[in-house]
C-alpha cells in the first residue's frame, strides 16, 4: 500500500467532515466511533503490526525471541482494537493470543514474570514490575471498553469474563505499588498518564470507583508536570515525541472518563506539538530531552527515536475531536514523512 497517495485524500475527507461538523451540534463520541472515522489502511499503520508469534509474543518479546516482560504485550491489545473497529474479527481473535500469553505468566501476587532485557535492565524490581504491568493494562482496559462500545461484544463476551479476575489481580498489584509510580515516573510525565489510563479504563471495565478515583488523582499530578507554556515535561524539559505521548494517552482516557481539567490543558500542548512538525513532515528534535538526540537508549541499546505513530495518532485524534485543521494537516505531514522513511 502506497500511503503517500492516500494522504491528501484522507486530509480532504476529514476537512470536508469538519466543515459540516462546524455547523452541527457537538455531541459525545465514543472511542469506537472516533476510530471508525480513520480509514482502515491508516488505522492499521497507526496501530502497528503486532501480530503474535507462535508463542503469543509481540513487540520486544517477539524481537528478543523470549519472554522479557508484560508491558510490550500491549501491542496485541491494540490489534484487537483494530480488528474490532474494522470488523476484522479474525485479526482480533489472533491478537487475543497475546493477551492469553501474558496472563499465562501472571504471578501469584498479580504481577508478571520478567527476565533481563538486552540492555541489562529488568522489570523484576517492584517499581519496574508495577510499570510494565500498567503499560499492558492500559491497553487491555481500553480494548475491553472499545469492544463493549462495538457491535461485537457477544463475540468476545466469554473471553472478557474469563480475563476480568486476572485483570483485577493485576491492577491491584499496580495499586499496591502506587508510590513507586509517583517516585519513578514523575520525571517522565507521559508514564503518569499511562498509569492514569490503566487505572481509569480498568476501573471502568471492572466498575470499580476506587480505581477511577486513583486515575483522577494521577491525572491531577500529571497536570502539575508542565512548564510555564503548558508543555508536558520530560526529564526536565521538552520532548517532541513524549509531549505527543502525554497528549495521546490522556486524550484516550478522556474519551472514556470525563476529565475536563486535562482537556482544558490540551490546546497549549497541542499547539506546541504542531510547531514541531516541519513542512516536510519531519518532527523537529532540536533541544529534545529524551528522543532523537542520542540521550536515552532503548531496551536493545539503540538511541530512542521519535515515535511517529504516537505523534500522528495524538494529532489526528485531537483534530477529529476538535475540528482542528492545523492538527490534521500536521498529522498528515508527519504520517507521509514517517512512511517514506521507514
Amino acid at each position: 500500500m502506497n500511503y503517500r497517495h492516500i494522504a491528501p485524500l484522507f486530509l480532504l475527507a476529514l476537512i470536508a467532515c469538519h466543515a459540516w461538523a462546524d455547523n452541527a451540534p457537538r455531541k459525545p463520541v465514543t472511542e469506537y466511533e472516533l476510530l471508525r472515522r480513520i480509514p482502515k489502511e491508516r488505522l492499521r499503520a497507526l496501530i502497528g503490526e503486532s501480530k503474535p508469534d507462535a508463542q503469543g509474543f509481540v513487540g520486544t518479546n517477539q524481537r528478543a525471541g523470549q519472554w522479557l516482560e508484560a508491558g510490550t504485550q500491549r501491542g496485541s491489545c491494540r490489534v484487537v482494537i483494530y480488528g474490532v473497529v474494522t470488523g476484522d474479527l479474525a485479526a482480533a481473535d489472533d491478537a487475543w493470543r497475546g493477551i492469553e500469553a501474558t496472563f499465562a505468566r501472571q504471578r501469584d501476587d498479580g504481577g508478571f514474570e520478567a527476565n533481563v532485557r538486552p540492555n541489562g535492565t529488568s522489570a523484576k524490581p517492584l517499581g519496574a514490575a508495577v510499570e510494565t504491568a500498567y503499560f499492558f493494562l492500559q491497553e487491555l482496559g481500553r480494548a475491553i471498553l472499545v469492544i463493549r462500545q462495538s457491535p461485537h461484544e457477544k463475540h468476545f463476551h466469554d473471553r472478557i469474563v474469563a480475563v476480568e479476575p486476572k485483570m483485577r489481580r493485576a491492577i491491584a498489584f499496580v495499586a499496591a505499588g502506587y508510590d513507586t509510580i509517583i517516585k519513578n515516573s514523575s520525571h517522565a510525565v507521559n508514564r503518569i498518564f499511562i498509569a492514569a489510563k490503566a487505572f481509569g479504563l480498568c476501573g471502568l471495565a471492572l466498575k470499580d470507583e476506587q480505581l477511577i478515583a486513583t486515575s483522577r488523582k494521577l491525572v491531577a499530578h500529571g497536570l502539575t508536570r508542565r512548564d510555564k507554556d503548558g508543555i508536558f515535561i520530560e526529564n526536565g524539559g521538552r520532548d517532541s515525541s513524549y509531549n505527543a505521548a502525554s497528549i495521546l494517552f490522556g486524550q484516550t482516557l478522556a474519551l472514556h472518563l470525563p476529565i475536563p481539567e486535562f482537556e482544558a490543558a490540551l490546546p497549549k500542548a497541542v499547539a506546541w506539538q504542531i510547531t514541531r512538525v516541519r513542512e516536510n513532515g519531519e518532527v523537529d528534535v532540536t533541544d529534545n530531552t529524551r528522543t532523537g538526540v542520542g540521550k536515552e537508549p532503548s531496551y536493545f541499546g539503540e538511541p530512542k527515536r521519535v515515535n511517529y505513530g504516537e505523534v500522528v495518532q495524538a494529532l489526528t485524534m485531537y483534530g477529529l475531536l476538535h475540528n482542528d485543521k492545523s492538527a490534521l494537516a500536521a498529522a498528515e505531514r508527519a504520517f507521509t514523512y514517517w512512511q517514506a522513511h521507514k
